[in-house]
């Protein structure tokens, strides 16, 4: 474990995080025996959140059995209790439509296809581009985009990301509209399907921050090492969008597993879906999350989709 800062509080990265060696794909999760009462019960609000999307449809793998969603769920729960908001989903709209580059979601909401990148909007009504490798200003106004063979937006609040999406006419996911949206039809674990592949997303990496700032690494890195420019621009790290043709499920939803943590409408921050160092910590593929961070906070993985209601 490397002890890391947040703002001025010390806090410990897994070191499969830091060194991308794979050993992410073979962390313990704490299992739902092990957690305090309030975060088993926090899985069980997040499943029965989900559980509308599949009622009355036959499923290739039932709910709960293993490789369904349900029982990714099942398979981990924090070890501190978090407060977090599952959002719900709205009812399926008969002859549902979505905007041009949104996948329809079972008639009930939108989701982009691909994770969100950023232009700016400059005082005369324009946009120019805006580098994913950069924090977004604060001074600033941005539009979320969403396009194939781009590089996404690391470094991203929730607040940002959320005021983005508006900006474009969308939302952030809401946290339950975002598992069933990586899930597909069939709620599975993976989008792909019930079983890890490794390889099949963007699930493993190198590490920029051993890479660059090794020599802070034992005073504990802060946002300054952590929203470094340098760490997406590194070979072996973030891939462009759909650079992994088999991250994607029956809906045409890409790389809702690794390459970028995506942030979701949760008030308190969540991000879901891992990174290219981390699939599975935090619960694995589609059921991966992170509640521990505040809406405003980002580092290097923190990226983000928009979705939308449907028409």
């Amino acid at each position: 474990m490397i002890a890391m800062r947040r703002n001025t509080t010390v806090f410990v990265l897994p070191l499969a995080l830091v060194f991308g060696t794979g050993l992410a794909g073979h962390a313990v999760a704490s299992s739902m025996e092990e957690a305090p009462g309030p975060c088993r019960a926090q899985v069980l609000t997040a499943i029965a959140a989900i559980a509308p999307a599949y009622e009355g449809r036959t499923r290739k793998v039932a709910s709960g059995q293993p490789g369904s969603i349900e029982a990714a769920l099942r398979g981990y729960a924090p070890a501190r209790f978090h407060p977090a908001t599952e959002g719900t989903l709205s009812a399926p709209r008969p002859n549902a439509s979505c905007p041009e580059g949104m996948a329809n979601v079972l008639g009930r909401f939108c989701v982009d296809r691909w994770e969100g990148s950023l232009v700016e909007k400059t005082p005369d009504g324009g946009e120019r581009a805006w580098s994913p490798y950069e924090v977004p200003a604060k001074d600033k106004s941005y539009v979320a985009r969403s396009a194939k063979g781009v590089v996404p937006q690391g470094y991203i609040s929730a607040k940002t990301a959320e005021a983005a999406c508006h900006a474009s006419g969308k939302r952030l996911c809401e946290a339950a509209e975002w598992r069933v949206a990586c899930a597909g039809s069939e709620g599975t674990a993976f989008p792909y399907g019930p079983a890890r592949t490794a390889g099949k997303c963007h699930d493993t990496g190198t590490s920029p921050m051993i890479t660059f700032h090794v020599a802070t690494m034992k005073r504990g890195w802060g946002l300054t090492e952590l929203n470094d420019p340098r760490n997406n621009q590194l070979e072996g790290t973030l891939a462009v969008t759909g650079a992994f043709p088999d991250c994607v499920n029956d809906f045409g939803v890409y790389d809702m597993v690794g390459n970028l943590h995506e942030w979701t409408a949760d008030p308190n921050g969540t991000f879901q879906g891992g990174y290219y160092l981390d699939t599975s910590l935090h619960g694995d593929g589609c059921a991966y999350r992170t509640i521990s961070h505040g809406f405003e906070y980002h580092d290097y993985s923190t990226g983000f989709r928009c979705c939308a209601d449907v028409r």
